[in-house]
């Protein structure tokens, strides 16, 4: 079974990135400005499921090989700290064009199946979603106590729970002060900064860990 200590980290580590304004959150925050806090608690809902099938698919491919490799356990930790060191310098990039996308509604409200729908497509279909489970997971894992695979189940189950319950927050505080946002366009801008910024440190310190281990 996973260690304390990795399951520890696992927990403080999750909760930095989910709570960083990525990908998933600037969905959300749009839906929330939008069309309300329901349209991004249901987003919300459609991404995770996505999200949660893509774990479950690293977990049962990555696991019996991260078994008996611990260079491959290594090789993919520097791919994941390098991801999310691009991921945070490309919302630092492009965090004016993000901002005015979050402002940009449809024509009609979408039905709750189109918005699920919706959530969903994006969870599963995006690719950064897949190389964060595959290159960041392995990091924590302890390959000498317990099934890899097992442990990689279990921490896809446990980000995406707390992913479906930070991400509704987002929403649910977009919904609520959506005019207050789209009011300046430069607190959208600070809110996607500050998300990149911390999506860069997270990134070297992965790949500090990984190259001392």
């Amino acid at each position: 079974m996973i260690s304390g200590g990795h399951f520890a980290q696992f927990l403080v580590a999750s909760v930095i990135i989910i709570l960083a304004p990525g990908p998933s959150v600037l969905f959300t925050l749009a839906r929330g400005v939008a069309w309300g806090r329901s349209v991004a608690v249901l987003t919300v809902l459609g991404i995770n499921v996505g999200a949660l099938l893509l774990s479950l698919v690293v977990a049962l491919g990555l696991g019996p090989l991260l078994t008996h490799s611990k260079p491959l356990s290594i090789a993919l930790q520097l791919v994941g700290g390098l991801y999310l060191v691009w991921l945070g310098f490309d919302a630092l990039r492009h965090r004016e064009a993000h901002a005015q996308a979050m402002t940009e509604r449809e024509d009609r409200r979408p039905s709750r199946f189109q918005i699920i729908r919706q959530g969903f497509t994006v969870g599963i279909l995006n690719p950064k979603t897949l190389i964060f489970f595959a290159a960041v997971f392995p990091h924590f894992v302890d390959r000498t106590n317990g099934n890899v695979t097992l442990q990689l189940v279990i921490f896809g189950c446990v980000f995406c729970a707390k992913a479906f319950v930070c991400d509704s927050t987002w929403g649910i505080v977009a919904g609520t002060a959506r005019q207050w946002l789209t009011a300046s366009p430069k607190r959208l801008v600070v809110l996607r900064s500050i998300g990149g910024a911390v999506m860069c440190v997270l990134g070297v310190v992965i790949l500090v860990s990984a190259a001392i281990s």
